[in-house]
């Protein structure tokens, strides 16, 4: 090799290194600043929902923490496309951040195929928020007392056993696709457009069970009309320890009906954001006054780091893609 030649590698060495620590550099420095502006936060949810409600207040705690005002956007409709095409194009610098839950990113690429979307290839999982489990609720003058005499009447008159939920794909609809394969029955589903309509209906019998959380369906249960016959959980709920759960009722053992919440971030984030915006997240889900209003809600707060939201988002991911490929639902 020439001088010249070793010369010039050298110097192209040298560059290289400077550029690779002026931009380690500026990365430490924009995690060390940020934010210096204030941060946006779209969502799939309407305002006044409990996603949104908790993120309203964690946004809160975030501004005090960050010196700066933290926006939150609601961008409802089509199942999370509005808010979703609102963030994707938007700059990965951690101003931008939009809230989904795991079916937006489980199930919602299984039932819009056309679409094209991969959650992860599109966005950055940044904090988890917060997990919810779901009671199986009845009407209080149902002749079921259990599961087993759901499982029993399902079993009985295939199809004759019907079940409501809040859109095709949520996981009211997809808990009782799971159901029907883990006990061997076959139920009707009847999708609804309001929560509202949905529990008036279990109610009233005019259909027989819905899976519901604490905030959407608490009114009707503390109106005595509905009751719960299992939680589909591992444990029972603090919240409802009378409440047991569904292998406790004569469910099918380990079936669990959860969904969770999660902010991400346009692709392309620096893992030095993400590590900070993770840790103040974190910090905000431990204040009391953010823990006892989860509670009101059967929220579980939730400290999974980027790795971790995507661990547990793919495998639910593949969890819905079996079940929906079973039935083949499509909202194409």
């Amino acid at each position: 090799m020439s001088l010249f030649s070793t010369a010039r590698v050298a110097h192209l060495v040298c560059l290289t290194a400077a550029l690779l620590c002026a931009s380690f550099g500026a990365s430490a420095q924009t995690a060390a600043t940020f934010p210096n502006k204030p941060v946006t936060i779209a969502t799939p949810f309407p305002a006044g929902s409990g996603p949104d409600a908790v993120l309203r207040q964690v946004s809160d705690k975030l501004s005090k923490l960050w010196g700066q005002p933290v926006l939150i956007i609601n961008r409802p409709g089509a199942s999370g496309f509005i808010a979703i095409d609102s963030v994707v194009r938007l700059p990965a610098d951690g101003y931008n951040l939009l809230q989904l839950d795991s079916e937006h990113i489980g199930a919602v690429p299984h039932l819009y195929k056309s679409k094209g979307f991969v959650p992860f290839n599109a966005f950055d999982p940044v904090a988890a928020l917060f997990r919810t489990p779901f009671f199986l609720a009845v009407a209080t003058d149902s002749k079921w007392q259990n599961m087993k005499d759901l499982v029993a009447a399902a079993k009985a008159e295939p199809t004759k056993v019907n079940y409501g939920s809040w859109g095709i794909g949520s996981p009211g609809h997809l808990g009782g696709e799971e159901l029907e394969l883990l006990t061997g029955t076959e139920m009707t589903h009847v999708a609804f457009r309001e929560f509202s309509q949905l529990f008036t209906s279990v109610g009233s019998n005019d259909v027989q069970w819905s899976f519901g959380s604490i905030p959407s369906s608490q009114g009707l249960f503390k109106a005595g009309k509905i009751r719960y016959l299992a939680v589909a959980a591992p444990k029972r709920l603090p919240q409802m320890p009378e409440v047991p759960t569904m292998a406790e009722s004569g469910g099918p053992a380990g079936f669990e009906v959860n969904s969770f919440v999660t902010l991400v971030s346009p692709k392309g984030l620096p893992n030095d954001l993400k590590a900070k915006i993770n840790a103040d997240v974190i910090k905000v889900l431990a204040d009391p006054e953010v823990k006892a209003r989860f509670n009101t809600f059967g929220f579980e707060p939730l400290s999974w780091s980027p790795d971790e939201i995507r661990k547990n988002a793919e495998a639910k991911g593949k969890t819905y893609e079996q079940l929906i490929k079973r039935k083949n639902i499509s909202l194409d």
